[in-house]
């Protein structure tokens, strides 16, 4: 029985200790919050609830095999999980309207045909097919196994892209992609709304990054009964029963190295704490500059993928009265300037005036203080650091637009989520703004990190699980396979597999 302690109690390292206590270890998790679930936090005011993290679960299989593996309880019986249809509803801004069913390929396409006009569900289900080849060529190493010492094949675009153009060149960049195989600028919107929900920058992100509306719309979207912080809460009750210790308000400042190995942690008060293994799931920059890499002068968490560093503004909005009848749980209200919208991203400072915005609108009973009333959460991506961000320099955590910027922003925010929100202003009795600052205080970044890629020479690939300082691991978020919740849940296993099974293991099958 080894000694593990985990650094933070995020999704990721959750994951990773509630195996490896099943597997006999004796594993702590020192967490510096007073709280667990990392970025899967809820905000409670008057009654109200809000998801301030993810809003919906994708890839529930990821889940379900952690409680399988970790018990005999099933997912199912420690959470309300419900398929989402329409899985999205989008506003373009020339006044189209489309709903999307979920997980129905058949379907998108009549729905885009309808709404869009004929041809158009038939462009769209063609790029998924092309993107069902990128999933299928990188599925297994992008999540399933660990990174390869030989990361070469994966930093080539599985994506095959159309060759289009008097060069015959094809796209390889995200944007690229819905510019010249879409030719519709709703459904080029469509596509880069994906990956803004992912935090990535549809200019830099790889054409690969097709695979993230394939799997979307492939294997459904879903929702927890109590939002998705009552998933993080299952998790952690499922650590405690498998007798994972916790320490809160416990942060670690360092790994202790010994004999060219990890042996331990250092917290903030000063004390050591001796281990045979650690994991790592939360930034804490030390590990890198003191036991990784040299660290070249930055103030946080390396950022490993090229291109602006993105987080998120969240808006909770406490409505009067009830839902509407035909309300979609989430609606997309597309920016009506995306040229603006990423131009401002790859400026890296102030956000676009009309950011896309995602607004969800969970028929949730547990959210609300009574039937007469709704809970809504607006959530844009916006960049972090530069002049006038709203993130201040990536990690420091800092209004850096100052009160009145971030108000403003929000005002745009809540203007556009009107198209989704029947009579928003007369109807809205308070709201919370939540910015990268706070992203920043509760995960001690305020980045939002984004999931693995293949291709663009493999800049969107994290970094491996295990560290070059053996006994030293990463889960989560920051590490491969990156950033999501079902991602996150992935590293979390890639991790035990490693510390179980050692060099020997291949992945989960």
């Amino acid at each position: 029985m080894a000694r593990i302690a985990v650094i933070g109690a995020g999704m990721g390292a959750m994951a990773a200790a509630a195996r490896l206590a099943v597997a006999g270890h004796r594993v702590t998790v020192y967490e510096r919050t007073g709280t667990h679930g990392g970025a899967v936090r809820r905000f409670t005011r008057d009654g109200f609830g809000f998801d301030t993290g993810p809003g919906l679960l994708h890839l529930p299989a990821v889940y379900r095999d952690l409680f399988l593996k970790t018990g005999k309880e099933p997912l199912e019986r420690c959470v309300e999980l419900t398929q989402v249809d329409p899985a999205s509803r989008h506003v373009f801004p020339d006044g189209t309207r489309v709903s999307l069913p979920n997980a129905s390929r058949s379907g998108v396409v009549e729905a885009l045909d309808g709404a869009l006009g004929p041809g158009a569900g038939d462009s769209w289900a063609a790029l998924l097919n092309r993107a069902r080849e990128a999933w299928d060529r990188s599925r297994r190493p992008l999540l399933e196994e660990p990174l390869p010492a030989d990361v070469s094949p994966l930093a080539r675009d599985p994506y095959p892209a159309l060759r289009t153009g008097l060069l015959r060149r094809s796209a390889s960049t995200l944007a690229e992609v819905g510019r010249r195989e879409l030719r519709d600028e709703r459904l080029a919107a469509l596509l880069d709304g994906h990956a803004l929900a992912y935090g990535l920058d549809p200019v830099t992100a790889p054409a690969s990054a097709v695979v993230l509306p394939y799997m979307e719309q492939t294997f459904g979207s879903w929702y927890v009964r109590g939002g998705l912080r009552a998933l993080a809460d299952a998790v952690y009750e499922r650590c405690l029963a498998r007798r994972v210790a916790f320490v809160f308000d416990a942060e670690v400042t360092d790994v202790v190295e010994e004999g060219g190995r990890a042996a331990g942690v250092t917290l903030a008060d000063g004390r050591t704490v001796e281990a045979d293994h650690v994991v790592a799931g939360a930034p804490v920059p030390a590990l890198y500059r003191d036991h990784v890499v040299a660290w070249r002068g930055q103030d946080e968490w390396p950022r490993y993928q090229t291109g602006t560093a993105t987080g998120r503004v969240t808006v909770c909005l406490a409505l009067r009265g009830a839902r509407e009848a035909g309300a979609a749980h989430r609606t997309v209200a597309h920016s009506a300037d995306p040229a603006g919208e990423r131009a401002a991203l790859a400026a890296g400072g102030a956000p676009c005036a009309r950011p896309t915005v995602v607004v969800l609108r969970p028929d949730d009973d547990l959210l609300r203080p009574d039937a007469g009333h709704e809970a809504v959460t607006v959530t844009a991506t916006v960049p972090v650091g530069g002049a006038g961000g709203l993130g201040g320099p990536a990690g420091a955590g800092a209004r850096d637009g100052g009160e009145e910027a971030v108000s403003a922003f929000a005002d745009r925010m809540v203007e556009a989520a009107g198209a989704a929100v029947p009579g928003l202003r007369e109807r809205l009795l308070w709201r919370e703004v939540r910015t990268p600052a706070d992203t920043a205080a509760e995960t001690g970044a305020a980045l939002v990190p984004g999931p693995a890629l293949a291709g663009a020479g493999g800049a969107f690939l994290p970094a491996a699980n295990p560290s070059p300082l053996p006994g030293l691991y990463f889960a989560g978020g920051w590490s491969h396979p990156g950033g999501g919740l079902a991602h996150a849940g992935m590293s979390g296993a890639l991790v035990a597999g490693l510390i179980v099974e050692g060099a020997d293991f291949r992945g989960s099958r």
